[in-house]
């Protein structure tokens, strides 16, 4: 059968038969780290951790594309050109800045916990969002506005009806970025008391536990990939539909 054949679904079943095999993995990694006297992480559950982190995620990048998107429509109209150089200023400072110096800047203000790490992480993503955005809406060509210009539209309905809708691939294709990106950053916020993926990898860097990094970098790995191959199969049915139109 053509669904057993897909690979996205081999590796969401993979990723979902670690999560529960994980805690009962003892006798594998009791062999690969026979110096460690805990080598496999119980401290909470490998699916809390999971569900943790992609709400972080989750909310970090609906900011960032609502960010990103709202800072591009913006500066490609007429009235907010000028900022451009700006806005692309500011997200590109945003995401050069190290998450690590925005946390310890957040903690002491905002405290432990998600809200650091949620400042740390749309920083991060704004940037791909607003360039994805920019450059798909730089691609319309202005024959196609200057049609839907002529056929009465104001200036929302071609942004909402045109405009957006031709941009779309490349809007998702910085989104994916965006979002990949986070995946992997938001193993820090383990560091100011959010709990992830990152968990175990940073209790296993402080307590020299390897088996503790490889479990919580594999299921993170892992996590990106399958997100990765989501987004592909998202531009791929984006691309055919606007073939069938």
């Amino acid at each position: 059968m053509k669904i057993l054949r897909d690979p996205l679904l081999w590796l969401i079943a993979l990723f979902i038969a670690l999560l529960v095999w994980l805690p009962h993995s003892t006798p594998l990694f009791s062999s690969l780290f026979p110096q460690l006297p805990r080598p496999v992480y119980l401290q909470e559950s490998f699916i809390t951790l999971t569900i943790a982190h992609f709400t972080l995620v989750a909310i970090s990048s609906a900011i960032a594309i609502v960010i990103g998107v709202g800072m591009a429509i913006v500066v490609t109209r007429s009235a907010g050109r000028e900022f451009r150089p700006l806005a692309e200023t500011i997200a590109a400072v945003g995401q050069t800045f190290p998450p690590v110096a925005v946390l310890a800047i957040a903690v002491p203000v905002m405290g432990f916990g998600k809200q650091p790490a949620i400042i740390a992480l749309v920083l991060y993503g704004v940037l791909p969002v607003l360039q994805g955005t920019l450059a798909g809406i730089a691609a319309v060509p202005q024959s196609v506005q200057s049609v839907a210009e002529g056929m009465g539209m104001s200036a929302w309905q071609r942004l909402i009806k045109t405009e957006l809708p031709l941009a779309a691939p490349m809007i998702i294709a910085g989104v994916r970025t965006s979002v990949i990106i986070n995946i992997g950053t938001a193993t820090i916020a383990s560091t100011v008391g959010a709990s992830t993926l990152g968990t175990p990898i940073i209790i296993g860097l402080s307590g020299f536990n390897t088996a503790y990094v490889v479990q919580g970098a594999v299921l993170v790995a892992l996590a990106a990939i399958i997100v990765d191959r989501l987004f592909e199969r998202l531009a791929l049915w984006l691309s055919r539909h606007r073939h069938a139109q």
